[in-house]
């Protein structure tokens, strides 16, 4: 059995409120009994992309779980790059990467655009991950991520600002029977959907909860719940290659 934590959008902005939410989820990962595959955070680790909050990421991220980080349209990947990758001199380029699990593949996708909120993969990319998915076995599983969802969620003020230009990552999937799964954050909102005919899982918030259209008052201009508990998925591969998705509410300080 294959498990992968997902957590996303913890937007730390030297604040205590959104550390002691991370702080809360991280700790919870960490006290488990199992030993997970894999920790991934996709996307929105600072809120203003400031030195500091990624210092403070690197803190509060660490774990003893594998740990794979993505940058979110809140991030600056020259930023990301030398405070959670550590490099001494960070470039621009889109920040992908790769984590070759034991009986699985967790491929990362920088689908952030300088400077915008909405997201796009960028040629490099789909490059990128085309060679990846050719490079491994088609009888080993692999799990795309990425911030941005590539389709509408049914929610106006995400749907405005998430992932364009997908035709092009959609075309790809045709030549790759062994992609399992696109995995995603940005939305702040636990969600399930199907794109190019994969599973689309959307990890919960943790810094706030999306408001739904559904659940706004009419005439509200709040588009977020701040009250609501941070939130993680959890992606199991069973013993039988069948792919399902566990939610859990993890308790922290409002």
């Amino acid at each position: 059995m294959i498990v992968i934590a997902h957590l996303s959008d913890i937007h730390l902005d030297g604040d205590r409120r959104a550390a002691d939410r991370t702080r809360a989820v991280m700790e919870y990962l960490d006290k488990l009994p199992y030993d997970l595959d894999a920790v991934l955070v996709s996307g929105d680790i600072a809120d203003h992309a400031r030195d500091g909050e990624y210092e403070e990421a690197a803190e509060l991220l660490g774990s003893r779980h594998p740990l794979v980080v993505c940058p979110g349209n809140h991030d600056d990947r020259a930023a990301f790059r030398r405070g959670l990758l550590a490099e001494p001199a960070p470039s621009a380029d889109p920040v992908d990467q790769v984590l070759r699990g034991e009986g699985f593949v967790l491929a990362v996708c920088d689908s952030s655009v300088p400077g915008e909120d909405h997201g796009f993969l960028e040629e490099s990319t789909l490059s990128w991950l085309d060679g990846i998915l050719a490079g491994t076995s088609r009888e080993t599983p692999v799990l795309v991520a990425f911030h941005h969802p590539p389709v509408p969620l049914n929610v106006p003020y995400v749907d405005g600002i998430r992932q364009f230009g997908e035709e092009r990552l959609a075309a790809l999937v045709e030549r790759h029977p062994h992609l399992t799964a696109f995995l995603c954050g940005h939305a702040h909102t636990a969600a399930a959907t199907t794109f190019a005919g994969r599973p689309l899982l959307v990890a919960p918030g943790v810094v706030s909860t999306v408001r739904l259209p559904w659940e706004a008052r009419s005439g509200a201009s709040e588009h977020v719940h701040l009250d609501e508990p941070p939130a993680v998925a959890f992606h199991v591969i069973g013993d039988d290659g069948r792919l399902t998705t566990h939610y859990r509410v993890v308790t922290a300080p409002r």
